[in-house]
């Protein structure tokens, strides 16, 4: 059985989305993702611009697939901008390397990932680590 059930993603996005509305933030879309980079569950806010479930899941999927927090991918992009250009398009572009993007761990392993976008990637992220915590596990931003 997952640590990760579809019901702790539910929990977690309803945790994001009620700090977003908390802290007033523009509307935001959550993705929660399995330790294995696929999507448990997404929500967008009303309001949410089109393109917002994909860079949630990138903000996500980059932090599976590398498994580090947002704000280490958004570092590396900018020391180390080859490393990060090549691990985008391994990918296939499913990466988006920015503070938003954060690690869902229990007993410091990594169980999942959860992406936020739609207000700065600051806010982005403060929203996530209150969903996860919420949610009873521990959030490695990076």
């Amino acid at each position: 059985m997952t640590d990760l059930t579809l019901e702790k993603a539910e929990e977690i996005i309803a945790a994001t989305l009620a700090k977003g509305k908390e802290m007033n933030l523009k509307p935001l879309t959550v993705a929660v993702l399995d330790a294995g980079g696929y999507l448990i569950a997404l929500q967008r806010d009303n309001g949410a611009s089109v393109m917002r479930p994909q860079m949630a899941m990138g903000k996500a999927y980059g932090c599976i697939a590398l498994g580090v927090g947002g704000r280490w991918l958004n570092q590396n992009g900018i020391d180390r901008p080859h490393f990060m250009d090549g691990a985008i398009a391994l990918s296939e572009g499913k990466i988006l390397p920015v503070p938003g993007g954060v690690l869902v761990k229990k007993g410091g392993r990594i169980i999942g990932a959860v992406g936020v976008t739609g207000d700065t990637s600051d806010n982005d992220e403060a929203a996530a680590l209150t969903g996860i915590e919420k949610a009873g596990f521990e959030a490695d931003a990076g």
